[in-house]
């Protein structure tokens, strides 16, 4: 059943528990909230998350559920297709309050996912973890559940990507003193150009190890190389190459009319002001 469930988180979630995670009360230890998206054929895809204001206490815990339903109602006037999937909480561990937390939010979704995230960077890495609750007991008896981890992975639609590249410039010494500005449309397709060059010799690399048995041969990157050759479509090169060199054409033409129109734009603009002084 539950146990079948994928999660697949994107890094717009990460970012927003971090920062919720940052700005948490000082008396707090742990912090949860709502976690938002779709689920479809076993697959739980977290797209968006808010912040729950909750306090915990040795016996009991406190959480503003009126809140947390006034701000789901806000996002689904502007996503309408994000629904409640499950909670996260900060922290590597399942508490003793985490089965309370989870009851209300079986009562608002089917099957949620309890996601952790363990914001103190143990071991240098970021642990994130899913779990579902699977009940326990005998019939007519005393009913309990435990969390049963899930696997969870990373997903990322192609915008997010280049966000995550741009985040990753940052890293390093002065990074804090200089700004880091997104690069140009053209140099965006030469860096992609670059990398998938760069891929391609180690993909090709591989298979030559594995042809002279250097290399033990793996049947899921077998699979994948299959996948990605069933992909390229089957043109002779130079039909490729006109079609190719026919779409940078297209792409130069509209950089060039975008910069005309900029400039037009900048120059009405200041004649405008011009003329009302």
């Amino acid at each position: 059943m539950a146990l079948n469930l994928v999660v697949k988180v994107h890094p717009v979630v990460l970012f927003q528990i971090v920062d919720a995670y940052e700005r948490r009360n000082a008396d707090s230890h742990r912090v949860i909230g709502t976690l938002l998206g779709t689920a479809d054929k076993g697959v739980v895809e977290v797209t968006n998350c808010f912040c729950v204001p909750h306090k915990e206490h040795a016996d009991q815990v406190e959480a503003e559920l009126n809140y947390a339903m006034d701000v789901y109602e806000l996002n689904r006037r502007v996503n309408s297709s994000e629904n409640i999937v499950g909670w996260w909480a900060t922290g590597s561990e399942v508490t003793n309050h985490s089965s309370v937390i989870h009851e209300y939010y079986s009562r608002e979704c089917r099957e949620p996912v309890h996601v952790t995230l363990d914001t103190s960077l143990a071991d240098a890495r970021m642990g994130l973890r899913g779990y579902v609750c699977v009940p326990l007991g005998v019939p007519r008896g005393k009913q309990g559940c435990m969390f049963t981890p899930i696997d969870v992975a990373l997903t990322c639609y192609e915008p997010e990507v280049v966000g995550l590249r741009l985040c990753h410039r940052t890293l390093g010494g002065g990074a804090r003193s200089r700004p880091v500005q997104p690069a140009h449309d053209l140099a965006l397709v030469a860096d992609a150009a670059g990398s998938l060059a760069t891929l391609l010799d180690q993909v090709v690399q591989y298979v030559e190890d594995v042809l002279a048995e250097n290399a033990a041969p793996n049947n899921a990157v077998g699979r994948e190389l299959l996948e990605l050759v069933h992909a390229v479509p089957n043109l002779a090169a130079d039909t490729f190459a006109d079609a190719f060199a026919s779409s940078v054409k297209d792409l130069l033409m509209v950089v060039t009319l975008a910069q005309l129109i900029k400039t037009q734009l900048q120059l009405n603009e200041k004649l405008t002001l011009l003329t009302t002084q």
